[in-house]
């Protein structure tokens, strides 16, 4: 891998970072009384994206697999062990539902970037 694509992955890990609590903190968000999980929209795209780039980065195909990993890791430490024993996820679907949206779309390109390989 060249230096150019090793900070690549830096910043895609990072994004995946930020996106996931980001996703975290916005999926219960209410316009009155309902709920508007937005954020569920927001894995499914961009959950994937990270992983085509960096797939595209070359290098390992488990270099792939990174930004994936960072985004489920962060989804767990944050949404369901927060600091001081708060837990940031409602206990509904909206959980589930993120969780899938990001991480199906995300295998589907990772398994993708594996078979070209």
């Amino acid at each position: 891998m060249t230096v150019l694509a090793r900070v690549t992955l830096v910043v895609l890990v990072f994004d995946a970072l930020m996106l996931a609590a980001v996703e975290l903190l916005y999926l219960p968000l209410r316009v009155g009384a309902v709920p508007v999980p937005i954020t569920i929209v927001l894995a499914a795209v961009s959950t994937p994206w990270l992983v085509r780039i960096a797939a595209e980065l070359g290098g390992p195909r488990a270099v792939a697999s990174i930004p994936l990993v960072v985004w489920v890791l962060t989804l767990g430490v944050l949404g369901f062990g927060g600091p001081g024993g708060d837990v940031v996820v409602p206990l509904d679907l909206r959980p589930v539902l993120l969780l899938g949206a990001g991480l199906v779309p995300a295998a589907v390109v990772l398994g993708r970037a594996f078979a070209r390989s």
